[in-house]
């Protein structure tokens, strides 16, 4: 599945940014991974995972955007979807890449909820084969990265630099099985990650990686959403973030809110041309903040410790818009 669009002044999040938002481009690779699922499954189909997303390089207002996604394997009820972000200056005519990621699609019977078996992807081509052991080699660190997010605990007391953002889910928001689209969601997620990050800061900033955003239910229009974005680590020029989306029946109160979606993303600030500049240090000071900061670390140590295959061939072709 390809889609092919242009950028768009209101897809950059803020006044002053050089680029569309991460938020918003993962929004578009939801989309696309969306329909190629469908296409696959021929049913209803809900986001699972997405994870190990680096934004090498910005997309700015004007560009032609392509988004390519095709299937790398399948389970019994799941998909895994290599996804890629191009674009070019239609003055100039070449695309050239500015990320990839692996999303993961569960098909749904769209009257019960529940799991729907899908056609078994065999891969024939030598390429095919060499992207399907890349996304096997993925599942290892994802199992791994999600024990060790469920065993970190969120409550306690807390000095932490943290945004929350609370409003209700709209019709505009939902996709064709009637929730929230997780590409809505993951635009949501980073928009209070940008917010927490800039007011730490004082700067501009910018998302640099995803990782680890795991889906567990769905959400539904009219629901209260809050999206909370906690800083946890930070490095010589990276800020850590997590963050939380909860969700609920607004007559039962914020304390009844259920978690939805967890995700991790990393954000650095730039100068006026676009230039990291160094991360304003935070020091935890509770033990909850302190065995976040030490979780933290530990996720990326975990990233540089697995070396997994690339999705897609490292040198793409160019290919003119004409």
């Amino acid at each position: 599945m390809t889609l092919r669009f242009m950028a768009a002044p209101t897809d950059i999040i803020h006044a002053g940014a050089r680029g569309v938002s991460g938020g918003r481009v993962l929004e578009w690779i939801d989309k696309a991974a969306y329909a190629c699922a469908v296409q696959w499954s021929s049913t209803y189909c809900v986001t699972a995972y997405v994870g190990h997303i680096h934004f090498t390089r910005p997309i700015p207002s004007g560009h032609i955007v392509e988004v390519r996604s095709r299937i790398a394997m399948t389970g019994r009820s799941s998909m895994h979807i290599v996804n890629e972000v191009l674009s070019a200056d239609p003055r100039e005519g070449v695309f050239t890449r500015a990320c990839d990621c692996l999303v993961i699609f569960v098909a749904k019977d769209p009257e019960t909820g529940k799991g729907m078996q899908v056609p078994t992807y065999v891969p024939q081509t030598e390429e095919e084969k060499r992207v399907e052991q890349a996304a096997k080699s993925r599942v290892e660190l994802r199992k791994d990265i999600e024990e060790q997010m469920a065993q970190q605990s969120y409550e306690g007391e807390s000095n932490a630099p943290r945004v929350i953002h609370r409003f209700m889910a709209k019709p505009t928001d939902i996709n064709w099985g009637g929730k929230v689209h997780g590409g809505t969601a993951m635009e949501w997620i980073d928009s209070a990650g940008t917010s927490c990050t800039m007011e730490w800061s004082g700067e501009q900033t910018v998302a640099v990686y995803a990782g680890g955003i795991r889906f567990y239910r769905p959400i539904s229009i009219g629901d209260l959403i809050e999206v909370d974005a906690r800083l946890t680590r930070t490095g010589e020029r990276s800020m850590s973030v997590d963050t939380h989306v909860r969700s609920g029946d607004p007559k039962g109160g914020r304390e009844n809110l259920k978690t939805a979606i967890h995700a991790s993303f990393t954000y650095v600030a730039t100068d006026l041309d676009g230039d990291p500049l160094m991360a304003r240090k935070f020091v935890p000071e509770t033990e909850g903040d302190k065995a976040l900061w030490d979780h933290a670390e530990v996720l990326k140590k975990m990233r540089e410790k697995y070396r997994p295959m690339p999705l897609v061939s490292p040198n793409p072709s160019t290919q003119r818009t004409d």
